[in-house]
């Protein structure tokens, strides 16, 4: 109940547009919708006494990746089925058959078709998803996480015949679909966003670059949370005269030769010492780049430690600014499934942020394991942020509608293609 209250304590209704895409690829493999196509089914296992498991099937199904690809589906699938586990729940997963809003409706069918009532759904593509499939099965319990408004409204205008804007303001989404039974967790990405900036320049980064995929509001907000984290260390520091940013999108959710050219005119040309890689793909041409001259890169979203340093240089990765996908995954179902607290998120769109000084209890933050701490930014130095970010001492604008004013040299570059 505590991280209830502080769950909605800390949640504010959230009016973006749309998320920060995780996936790096696409896979056309067979749906896996059985044990025989492929699909890991946990069996119940001894009740609790706190959850009636009969009436209980939790299913996930991932957005076009598979659970393995180190980022939201994997982190997803193993927050479900380590909660799903240890509650006696049966879970398994669904696997689309590829990148489109009928393949994943298709999973949704299946998963409704085998007595799955909690369907949970990561990554803004499921917007199409919940407009055509919530209305259909009113007595199953959807939980999307990272999708918006805007996401959702993109599909359901569209449906309607109507021309969509991209701005949810201007929409009342009930004139369109009835969202009663779905849940949409939405993250405050300038928070993690200033995390990663505010250690950098303490880590002692001097020259850095942001690399956002396209100009949207939550790409924006990750940018524009790095943009203000790196000024106020720079300032504590003094030395705000001395630190340059490099600001660029690349208009697009995936590297290619040209991003990557360019990338490398950052650390070559540039002298840049560090990308914050920012939207789906994209980190793959700042990765690139990097290796050729041993430099550095920011994850995003999740961890991407495992699969930058693994895939191009080990020691790469100098942090991420992550949104707690697990955190989120297992507080909602423990609420919803323990505490029958289901009227307290359906129909509901939320944005989570800060709700402890424990950095790993938040929906926002960089990670405890593989952050490159050093003697001049600790692991203590980063709960004292977190504090200082929870009580409102430090505060960060979510604002995207014009760059923060900072103090340091921001080279703002548009878009590169």
């Amino acid at each position: 109940m505590k991280k209830l209250l502080a769950l909605l304590l800390a949640a504010v209704m959230v009016l973006g547009l749309v998320a920060c895409g995780g996936e790096t690829g696409t896979e056309t493999t067979a749906p896996a919708n059985s044990t025989e196509n492929g699909a890991e089914t946990t069996a119940p296992a001894e009740a609790t006494g706190e959850v009636n498991v009969s009436d209980v099937k939790v299913a996930m199904i991932t957005d076009y990746g598979d659970i393995t690809d180190q980022s939201f589906n994997q982190t997803t699938y193993e927050a479900c089925k380590e909660y799903c586990e240890s509650k006696g729940i049966t879970f398994t997963y669904y696997k689309p058959a590829g990148d489109s809003t009928p393949e994943r409706v298709a999973m949704v069918d299946a998963a409704v078709a085998d007595g799955y009532n909690i369907i949970v759904m990561p990554g803004y593509a499921f917007g199409g998803t919940i407009v055509e499939t919530c209305e259909t099965y009113p007595d199953v319990k959807f939980i999307a996480l990272d999708v918006g408004l805007g996401d959702i409204l993109e599909t359901a205008v569209t449906n309607a015949g109507e021309q969509y804007d991209f701005n949810p303001d201007n929409w009342n989404l009930a004139d369109y679909l009835d969202i009663s039974n779905v849940y949409c967790a939405v993250y405050q990405e300038e928070l993690s966003g200033y995390m990663a900036g505010y250690a950098a320049v303490k880590m002692g980064y001097k020259h850095l670059g942001f690399l956002g995929g396209m100009a949207v509001p939550a790409v924006m907000r990750y940018g524009y949370g790095f943009l203000q984290g790196v000024d106020a260390a720079a300032a504590e520091l003094n030395i705000a005269d001395q630190i340059t940013v490099e600001y660029a999108y690349g208009n697009q959710f995936h590297g290619d030769a040209d991003i990557t050219a360019a990338m490398d005119t950052w650390y070559g040309e540039k002298k840049v010492e560090v990308v914050f890689a920012c939207g789906g793909g994209i980190f793959t041409s700042a990765a690139e780049a990097a290796a050729k001259v041993n430099a550095k890169v920011i994850g995003v979203d999740v961890d991407q430690a495992a699969i930058i340093d693994g895939t191009y240089g080990e020691g790469m990765t100098v942090t991420s600014a992550m949104k707690g996908l697990a955190p989120a995954v297992k507080d909602a179902l423990s609420d919803i499934i323990e505490n029958n607290n289901w009227a307290n998120y359906a129909g509901k769109i939320v944005t989570l942020g800060l709700v402890s000084e424990d950095p790993t209890a938040n929906y926002v933050q960089i990670p405890m394991e593989t952050t490159q701490w050093s003697d001049s930014f600790t692991q203590e130095d980063y709960k004292t942020l977190v504090a200082g970010m929870l009580d409102g001492t430090i505060k960060v604008s979510n604002a995207t509608d014009a760059m923060p004013k900072v103090s340091v040299t921001v080279n703002d570059l548009g878009n590169l293609k």
